[in-house]
């Protein structure tokens, strides 16, 4: 497998994640830590989902094209 689609994965796996996150901070699920300023505000709930959505495209991108 070449360099590029290990690195592309990672990267979308990383997106994924941090998009959880936001989720989670928008939501105020997840408050850590304490003194952020994404807690509880509903913008960071729809950025957070975008990013998250872009990253599980990237994956089925990368997972289609063998």
């Amino acid at each position: 497998m070449p360099i590029i689609r290990i690195l592309l994965k990672i990267i979308a796996g990383l997106c994924v994640l941090m998009g959880l996150v936001w989720i989670g901070q928008g939501t105020g699920i997840f408050p850590y830590p304490a003194s952020s300023f994404m807690i509880n505000q509903s913008p960071w709930i729809l950025w957070g989902a975008l990013l998250a959505s872009a990253g599980l495209a990237t994956l089925w991108l990368l997972r289609r094209r063998r």
